[in-house]
């Protein structure tokens, strides 16, 4: 099945380089990965305009690389400097990992790991870099970053941590080394280059619409000449206008929000309810055998589910999970550790907890797999995204790694899934037939389903 060529970020000692990427893909029962490049380098360049202008030299003499009998690259030829433009999440910064192995083992830093991990082992495999793979696995914690914080909690995830951070300290230096003789940036034809960066979309800050010195902020209001704003509405709807009133802690704006949103969702937001408050939700699962309810919480990040093992205690009815709870559901799960959950038994004792599932926490899964089938125009992105999340949740509590790498960008299935959640039209689409993202989904699917214990 061809799969698509993807441009990608390798940050690297010689900054952030742009090249192309192509996932696993069968072809004449073959599997394949490639990246662009020869049996002696992989081919990088300063930004993608570059790229593009060498693609079309190429292209024009016939010169030889690894993607030239690719499916897709007939696809590649035609893509603008926007199209080969990588996204964000196509980053891959290898000199940072250093860095993000000296915080804390959080979600962010372990998917940026991941990520970066998973990258550079396909780097190591298509390039035949040894050193990279010896690195990698010089120590179990760069497996078990894909498990999640969970794999790094307690006192043996704690040293498996230190562990991660002694090997980055010692030997990471040979990663970036390895790559670093790897790449090679091609000369490119610098006036066709140039012609190409200027069809390109200029970024906000090119085109004047943010101010580099701005650091995020808002523009002031435009003055007129005696100085005054030009609208007298814009500055009574200016929020740098309420700070001197607003609360210390708004004021702070520790959310990351104008505080102008932090003015209006404060005066807005409806006080917390019962299940807000013990910091623990209901949530609703919709299967192809119907409908369950089950509970689940965060704790410092870390998803935490009713159940026990691995296992999910779910329930056909707010009711049955009430009287559950009241009863043998009291204690023995994971549930009943959190501080809060005496509140949640009381309740259920005293016959006032009423149990309604948000809106945001129903996930449904029956007909994904065959929307899956038929391709990524068929699929529902938010139930998809949804779906997803409540996966990785229950793989995360239930310390098994399968799903993460399943659901990784660098697999068919991950690849799928990406270009689904993070639309963008730029991006190249997934190609046909989709009977592996399918059959791998459906496998993800049981998985789950093989977790909850049905009431």
């Amino acid at each position: 099945m061809a799969q698509d060529i993807i441009p990608i970020t390798l940050a690297l000692t010689a900054g952030d380089l742009v090249t192309l990427w192509a996932p696993r893909w069968r072809q004449d029962g073959d599997e394949w990965e490639a990246f662009l490049g020869d049996d002696e380098a992989l081919f990088a360049f300063a930004d993608a305009a570059d790229l593009a202008a060498w693609v079309a030299g190429a292209e024009e003499s016939g010169q030889e690389h690894d993607l030239a009998d690719h499916p897709a690259w007939p696809v590649v030829v035609k893509l603008s400097v926007d199209e080969l433009t990588p996204e964000d999440v196509q980053r891959y910064d290898v000199v940072a990992v250093p860095e993000l192995a000296a915080g804390d083992p959080d979600t962010w830093t372990l998917d940026d790991l991941a990520e970066v991990a998973a990258m550079c082992r396909s780097l190591a495999d298509v390039c035949d870099l040894a050193v990279i793979h010896e690195v990698l696995d010089a120590t179990p914690a760069f497996a078990a970053l894909t498990a999640g914080p969970t794999a790094f909690a307690g006192r043996d995830g704690q040293a498996l941590w230190a562990e991660l951070a002694e090997v980055v300290d010692e030997r990471w230096d040979e990663v970036v080394d390895a790559l670093d003789g790897m790449v090679t940036i091609p000369e490119v034809d610098e006036e066709l280059a140039a012609r190409l960066r200027a069809t390109a979309t200029p970024t906000a800050e090119e085109s004047g619409d943010l101010d580099p010195d701005a650091e995020g902020e808002p523009a002031a209001p435009a003055e007129n000449a005696e100085g005054d704003p030009e609208d007298a509405q814009d500055v009574a709807d200016d929020p740098r206008d309420a700070v001197d009133d607003a609360p210390d802690d708004l004021r702070e704006d520790t959310r990351g929000e104008s505080l102008r949103s932090d003015l209006v969702d404060a005066a807005e937001e409806p006080e917390e309810g019962f299940w807000e408050e013990v910091g623990i939700d209901p949530i609703g699962i919709t299967t192809t055998d119907g409908d369950v309810i089950t509970l689940r919480c965060y704790l410092d990040d870390a998803p935490v589910f009713l159940g026990s093992g691995g296992r999910i205690e779910t329930f056909t009815s707010a009711r049955a999970l009430r009287s559950w709870i009241a009863g043998e559901g009291s204690d023995g799960h994971d549930l009943a550790d959190v501080t809060t959950w005496e509140e949640v038994v009381s309740a259920a004792t005293g016959g006032d907890l009423e149990i309604e599932v948000a809106p945001e926490n129903r996930y449904v899964l029956a007909g994904l797999a065959d929307d899956i089938g038929e391709g990524p125009d068929v699929v529902d992105a938010e139930q998809l995204e949804l779906a997803v999340e409540l996966m990785i949740d229950a793989a995360d509590w239930a310390g098994e790694t399968r799903t993460r790498e399943a659901l990784a960008p660098s697999e068919s299935l991950g690849w799928l899934v990406s270009f689904v959640v993070r639309p963008d039209p730029t991006r190249l689409t997934p190609s046909p037939p989709f009977d592996r993202e399918a059959t791998a989904w459906r496998a993800l699917e049981d998985r789950f389903l093989g977790r909850l214990r049905q009431h």
